[in-house]
């Protein structure tokens, strides 16, 4: 099924069930295995093959040439298994003549919106990119591993089996099979936002108990529990009753 606004080279090789879907463009040496769906507005440049059972979501763009200086055109390749799932924004590169000429993805993955698969990478199957998870040129990704959302794998570095990395990590040596690893990521309150609350019209008097309130919490050497008792000494106004159930309610603990 190829919807009349698609655009498929005559040099495309589709298999059985296949569905193109609107303003998609598969372009000449592209090979597609069978029952594939591609939603709508997919670029699939060659030379690409997939397996089959693949689904991709709008807007993926997939076997281009890579993001390279040193790349003048030479022919590169990208492979991918069966099974996998590519959701919005999804971009897989070709590979370079420097590091080996080839991308390879494997069975059964599942990249989350906006994953980036740069030249010469190697992704393994039963592996999960969530969004905006990034690897550079000549990345390795072991099976059934997970690189966290908004992480970013420096170029050369390998990531070992069923390995977990945390959200926005920054990875620059080799991930650990079977290891949870994640960068250092303290976060820290700095108070009340008193701009942003003077622009949504709080008076200066809410903003005066709000400071109050947050002086207590960061600055008064207590922990949470004594802030809050010293917090209710005080007096709790509505404004400053926000926070307070905010905290209490808190299954995870609050940011100091």
């Amino acid at each position: 099924m190829i919807h009349p606004t698609a655009i498929v080279s005559p040099g495309a090789d589709l298999g059985a069930d296949v569905e193109i879907g609107p303003f998609c463009r598969i372009d000449e040496g592209v090979r597609i295995g069978d029952r594939c769906r591609f939603d709508s507005h997919i670029v699939v440049e060659g030379p690409t093959t997939i397996g089959s059972d693949n689904r991709f979501f709008p807007f993926c763009v997939i076997g281009v040439q890579p993001q390279d200086l040193k790349f003048k055109g030479e022919q590169t390749f990208l492979t991918i298994g069966s099974n996998n799932v590519f959701r919005e924004y999804v971009n897989v590169h070709r590979g370079t003549l420097g590091g080996g000429g080839h991308t390879r993805v494997g069975d059964h993955n599942f990249l989350m919106v906006a994953a980036h698969v740069a030249h010469d990478c190697v992704v393994g199957s039963h592996v999960i990119m969530a969004n905006a998870s990034t690897l550079a040129g000549h990345v390795t990704i072991g099976d059934h591993a997970t690189v966290g959302a908004y992480s970013g794998v420096h170029q050369f570095c390998r990531v070992g089996d069923h390995a977990y990395v945390g959200g926005y990590s920054v990875i620059t040596k080799d991930v650990l099979p079977y290891s949870k690893t994640v960068s250092e990521r303290n976060a820290h309150s700095y108070g009340a936002n008193v701009m942003g609350l003077e622009r949504k019209g709080f008076t200066p008097e809410q903003i005066r108990n709000i400071s109050a309130a947050f002086r207590l919490l960061l600055r008064s050497r207590l922990n949470t529990s004594q802030a809050l008792e010293a917090i209710r000494r005080e007096g709790v106004p509505p404004e400053v009753k926000v926070i307070v159930d905010f905290i209490e309610s808190s299954d995870r603990g609050v940011i100091k």
